[in-house]
């Protein structure tokens, strides 16, 4: 079937304006610092702009959405950061599958653009090396994802007015 297409994977060029909300467990400081440098420099170059809350970890992330209601609609996209490493229990599984169940809920919900860069992980060290490299890390990769979906919607806009 031949037709236009919206591009390629990742965002095509600057998204001028975009707003970000950017979520971030908070529970591995040295994670999370890494996850965010990569976010916010990707965010940077595409020339947004972003706003921070910090939550104490992943399962707060989607409680956030749910709170914030109509207030949402400032933003363009949301950024969600963390990190769960696997313990000795089945916590890291009710985390893990809550976490990512309640926020692609609440964003489709608030119909938001959502880059999700909730590290699940056996170890520190795969956290680690998973959330270092700045733009090229996860942090980076997600902020890449929602930038990309930002585009596409604005694309979707475009054609209805």
């Amino acid at each position: 079937m031949a037709g236009k297409g919206t591009g390629g994977g990742g965002p095509e060029g600057k998204v001028p304006g975009a707003h970000i909300l950017i979520i971030e467990a908070r529970y591995y400081e040295d994670i999370a610092e890494e996850l965010l440098a990569g976010a916010v420099a990707e965010i940077e170059a595409a020339e947004a702009t972003y706003e921070r809350i910090a939550v104490p970890g992943a399962l707060e992330i989607p409680q956030v959405l749910a709170m914030t209601g109509e207030g949402m609609f400032a933003f363009d996209g949301v950024l969600a950061l963390g990190c769960v490493i696997r313990g000795e229990t089945s916590h890291y599984d009710i985390v893990v599958n809550n976490a990512n169940h309640w926020l692609y809920e609440a964003t489709a919900e608030a119909g938001l653009p959502v880059g999700n860069a909730i590290l699940t992980v056996d170890t520190k060290d795969q956290a680690m090396a998973r959330a270092r490299g700045g733009r090229e890390g996860k942090g980076g990769d997600a902020a890449k994802a929602c930038l990309r979906l930002i585009e596409i919607r604005r694309a979707f806009e475009e054609r209805q007015t």
